[in-house]
């Protein structure tokens, strides 16, 4: 999808990103459309990551490795599952400059904060943030320029944090496309737990449960695919690393909410069990509101495919046709 946007200012002179999944290579490609940096440095892990970065011009330069694509930096994200960032954060430590930003793009954030900080050498600025955008894609050729457009970046600044800092990065997220939430670390994760985690536990144990079923063979479950599992599985598709990392990193949040969780299914499981038909229909009239308001508020589209085939970039058609390179399993967020 070409992006609309004109030039914006720059905001920073050098970026390092650390990463080029879904986010690290929307990011670039963000960046680089909007002119909000001098130079954009990426790298991976990977080193068919790498190679294909070059070849699609994600950045203005091609890192061998993380801490020589920070060296000079003034805001480096780490674009890697939240279980990376001790060992990126060791890596890159030695190489950041005085007054640098350093961020991520977790959806964890108390983790992020208790691997990094320690590492911070002084007079540098650790900011996590979380744009809370993406797809079931990951590596370099699935990420998008408008990924963040009218999308939320939730930043979660430590306590005594710089403020100026605080609304460089915040500008940074604006000039992406995003609106910017400011919130602590550990609020974050709570909301997070019953917005993002619990969901994708629930659909990673939906559709497992449909597959281990033995008198359900894996052609009808494919064949006889309803709107209600197909639209999980989109969700079970996510990347495996990165959601391991997020309910091990966020694990006391999650299992509170999980907690909550299994106490309403179990009101639900009474209803139906009493044949309390008030019951399920008032519980399902609140949830429907709650769709329409999320479709109002610009985060969805009320059309069949959620959209994607419109706006999001012709990932699975550009997969037959694209060199083939390893998925980056350290990268999508």
């Amino acid at each position: 999808m070409p992006d609309t946007h004109l030039p914006g200012p720059t905001v920073f002179g050098r970026i390092a990103l650390i990463g080029l999944g879904l986010i690290g290579s929307s990011l670039a490609r963000a960046i680089k459309a909007r002119h909000l940096a001098d130079l954009v440095i990426v790298t991976d892990k990977q080193d068919a990551v790498r190679r294909r970065a070059g070849e699609i011009g994600l950045g203005d330069e091609i890192a061998p490795d993380a801490a020589s694509a920070v060296a000079g930096a003034d805001l480096v994200i780490l674009c890697v599952p939240v279980g990376a960032n001790a060992e990126v954060g060791a890596a890159i430590a030695s190489s950041l400059k005085p007054g640098v930003i350093l961020s991520d793009v977790g959806s964890v954030k108390g983790a992020v904060i208790a691997a990094l900080s320690p590492l911070m050498p002084a007079g540098t600025h650790l900011i996590p943030a979380h744009p809370v955008a993406g797809t079931e894609y990951s590596g370099p050729d699935s990420g998008f320029a408008t990924l963040f457009e009218n999308r939320w970046c939730i930043l979660t600044p430590p306590e005594g944090s710089d403020i100026a800092a605080v609304e460089r990065l915040s500008q940074f997220w604006r000039a992406v496309g995003a609106n910017v939430e400011i919130m602590t670390a550990a609020h974050h994760d709570l909301v997070l737990a019953i917005t993002s985690h619990v969901p994708h536990l629930i659909a990673y144990n939906i559709v497992g449960t449909a597959a281990d079923l033995e008198e359900v063979t894996a052609s009808e479950v494919i064949k006889f695919s309803a709107g209600g599992f197909r639209d999980f599985t989109r969700i079970a598709a996510s990347d495996p690393t990165m959601w391991r990392d997020v309910f091990l990193n966020n694990r006391d949040a999650v299992l509170e909410m999980l907690g909550r969780f299994n106490e309403d299914l179990a009101a639900l499981q009474r209803m139906i069990r009493w044949g309390d038909g008030d019951g399920l229909f008032d519980l399902f009239t609140r949830t429907r509101a709650i769709r329409r308001n999320i479709i109002a508020s610009g985060q969805e589209t009320s059309a069949p495919d959620f959209g994607r085939r419109a706006a999001e970039p012709v990932a699975e058609a550009a997969a037959a046709t694209r060199p083939a390179v390893l998925p980056n399993k350290k990268t999508n967020s």
